[in-house]
């Protein structure tokens, strides 16, 4: 679970890179095209641009190298040249990258086109989520304290917390110890110690929580219809707090 320095500069590297696929995707148009479409010109842009592999592609037998999940889709949705994004809609796109043998792992979720009030809510709020989670993040806190704190700011606002699916330990591999929740109570849970990096990663449901598994044996949807929204960060806690591997230009930690 602790990285040394080196492997620690290695994490920072690959976030690094992977922001920059983030960066590219906000200069880009989603509205009109095919999850498949944002699908292939992510990968050629981790291949071509950044001279790095797109971890997912291949990972427990997934073909494609990002998750597209839209609407009610709660997370592993599949890309589709049939899925077009419309305006109106929300997209998650959860994306990794290794880089000389380590992973990072990010999502955003997208706004395309005109958006209603709701979904905007639903989308800051989560993101806000994340970022109470991580604010919590430093040596001595607990994965409890995470979890808590990303509850406690979606339930603040009317929205519930997925519980099936959660944060995890990177490095070498893209899923290590120890497993994050988004729940929790303060004080529960693994002590963090220095030099652990892990994702942060709250699924909010704008309903109920509850969810079904799809019959392509992946996309997970909300089981009342209504929308979901993710966001996620690698990060590395250290001396001072935490360090977000994946930051992207322009974007700061809040106070």
């Amino acid at each position: 679970m602790i990285k040394t320095a080196e492997e620690q500069a290695l994490m920072r590297a690959s976030g690094c890179l992977l922001a920059q696929v983030f960066e590219a995707l906000d200069a880009l148009s989603l509205e009109g095209m095919s999850t498949l479409q944002v699908n292939d010109w992510v990968e050629r842009f981790i291949v071509d641009q950044l001279h790095a592999r797109p971890a997912s592609k291949g990972q427990y037998g997934f073909a494609y190298v990002l998750n597209s999940s839209i609407d009610n889709v709660v997370c592993h949705g599949v890309p589709s040249a049939d899925d077009i994004l419309r305006g109106g809609s929300i997209v998650n796109l959860d994306i990794t990258l290794e880089k000389d043998g380590y992973i990072a792992d990010s999502s955003k979720t997208y706004l395309i086109g005109e958006v209603d009030y709701a979904a905007k809510r639903l989308v800051r709020v989560t993101r806000e989520a994340m970022w109470k989670g991580i604010g919590v993040v430093r040596p001595g806190a607990t994965l409890g304290d995470i979890g808590f704190a990303i509850q406690q700011h979606a339930k603040a606002h009317g929205y519930s917390v997925v519980r099936e699916f959660c944060g995890h330990g990177i490095g070498q591999e893209m899923h290590e110890e120890p497993q994050v929740l988004h729940y929790g109570r303060r004080g529960d849970g693994l002590e963090l110690e220095e030099g652990m990096t892990f994702t942060i990663e709250p699924m909010i449901n704008q309903g109920r929580a509850a969810i079904d598994m799809s019959d392509d044996g992946w996309t997970v949807t909300t089981r009342d219809g209504k929308l979901s929204a993710q966001a996620e960060h690698t990060v590395l806690v250290t001396a001072e707090g935490v360090e977000v591997l994946t930051l992207r230009a322009g974007e700061r930690m809040p106070e």
